[in-house]
C-alpha cells in the first residue's frame, strides 16, 4: 500500500503498510485497553450478539466459520457505533463425543487436546480482529460450566408440568397427590386411583412418574453416525449422511433422554408472538414445537390396543386402514416373513 488517507481529506503518498507489523501492535493495544469488554450498561441501550460456540477441532477456523462470525461482528460494531452497550461473548462447545473420539484417535488426554485446539481458535479469532469479550469466555468441558448443565437437568428430572397451573411443579408434590387422590383431578392423563398408586412397587411408580417428568428416558429410533458415534438431529443429516463426518447415517433404536417440550407448546407459541424475529424463523420454531389439536383414539387389534392421534376425529367413520411406521412395535407382530 503506497498511500494513506488522512482525516483532513488528503493523502500521504509513499507510505508503506506492513500488516504483520501494524496489526499485532494495535491488537495488543485493544487487548490492553479491554476495548471490547462489556461494562455495566447504566442508562445505555443494550445489545446481546450471541454466536454459536464452535467445536474446537485440530483443523482450526475455516471459511465457513468466518461466514458465520464476521457478519455478527459487523453487527456488534454497528451497535457500538450507535451508542449501545454490546455483549458479544465466545466459548467452546467441547464436551461432546467429537472431542472424545479425537482424543481416542490421537491417544491423548481430551482436556489437553481441547486446551490446545481452543487456544489456536482464539489466536485465529484475534488475527481476524473479531470483537469478542474474552473476559466472558466459557468452555463446556469446564466443571464450573457443566455443573450448571447438570443442575438444570436435575431440576427438569425432578419436575412435572401441571396443566392446572400452566407451570412446572416438583415431582414430590405429584407423588403426594397420587397417594391421596390418584389422577382424578389431573386432566388429560390415564385414570389411576390412590389405592392403585399405593399398591405399586418402586419400579412401577418410577415408570408411571416418567410419563410426567420434564426429563425422561424412552426408546426411540434415531439417526446414528457410525463415525462420530453419536446421534444426529434431522437437520444434521444431509442427503442421508452426517453433516460433519460424511458417513452414511444408520437408523437405530436406542434409549434416549427426552425433554417434554410439547407440554409447554401453548406458552412457547404465545411467546413467539412477543419477539421481533423474521417470520420464516418463527415459522421454523412453530414447526419444531409441533403443537396439534386433535384426539387420541384406541383401536382394538389382534396384538393389543393401537393408539392413534388424529386432527379430524369426525372423519373416523370413513377410515378403512391405518399406516404404521416401520419402527412401530406392532409391525413385527402383525406382519409375516414374506
Amino acid at each position: 500500500m503506497k498511500w494513506l488517507w488522512l482525516e483532513r481529506g488528503t493523502f500521504l503518498t509513499n507510505v508503506s503498510y506492513d500488516p504483520k507489523q501494524i496489526e499485532p501492535k494495535w491488537a495488543r493495544r485493544w487487548e490492553a485497553d479491554e476495548l471490547y469488554k462489556t461494562a455495566p450498561a447504566g442508562n445505555r441501550p443494550k445489545a446481546y450478539i450471541l454466536d454459536f460456540f464452535p467445536y474446537p477441532s485440530g483443523d482450526g477456523l475455516s471459511v465457513g466459520h468466518c461466514r458465520n462470525y464476521i457478519p455478527t461482528d459487523v453487527l456488534s460494531r454497528y451497535y457500538r457505533m450507535h451508542g449501545y452497550n454490546v455483549l458479544h461473548p465466545m466459548g467452546w462447545d467441547a464436551f461432546g463425543l467429537p472431542a472424545e473420539n479425537a482424543a481416542i484417535k490421537l491417544k491423548t488426554n481430551p482436556a489437553k487436546l481441547i486446551a490446545q485446539y481452543s487456544a489456536n481458535y482464539k489466536r485465529q479469532f484475534r488475527l481476524i480482529g473479531i470483537s469478542f469479550d474474552w473476559s466472558r469466555e466459557i468452555n463446556s468441558s469446564d466443571p464450573e460450566y457443566y455443573r450448571w448443565t447438570q443442575w438444570i437437568f436435575l431440576q427438569l428430572y425432578g419436575s412435572w408440568y401441571d396443566p392446572r397451573s400452566n407451570a412446572a411443579r416438583p415431582i414430590a408434590l405429584l407423588e403426594s397427590e397420587l397417594a391421596v387422590k390418584g389422577t382424578r383431578e389431573i386432566p388429560g392423563v390415564d385414570p389411576l386411583t390412590a389405592k392403585q398408586w399405593n399398591a405399586l412397587g418402586a419400579k412401577e411408580r418410577n415408570e408411571f412418574l416418567s410419563k410426567f417428568r420434564l426429563a425422561y428416558r424412552a426408546a426411540s429410533t434415531v439417526n446414528w453416525d457410525p463415525v462420530e458415534k453419536t446421534v444426529l438431529a434431522n437437520e444434521e443429516v444431509i442427503d442421508g449422511r452426517g453433516w460433519r463426518s460424511g458417513a452414511e447415517v444408520e437408523k437405530k433404536k436406542l434409549h434416549q433422554w427426552f425433554f417434554r417440550i410439547t407440554a409447554y407448546a401453548d406458552r412457547l407459541l404465545a411467546d413467539l408472538d412477543t419477539i421481533d424475529w423474521p417470520e420464516h424463523i418463527k415459522l421454523m420454531q412453530r414447526n419444531w414445537i409441533g403443537r396439534s389439536e386433535g384426539a387420541e383414539v384406541n383401536f382394538h387389534t389382534e396384538v393389543g390396543e393401537l393408539r392413534v392421534f388424529t386432527t379430524r376425529p369426525d372423519t373416523l367413520w370413513g377410515a378403512t386402514f391405518m399406516v404404521l411406521s416401520p419402527e412401530h412395535p406392532f409391525v413385527a407382530e402383525l406382519t409375516a416373513a414374506e
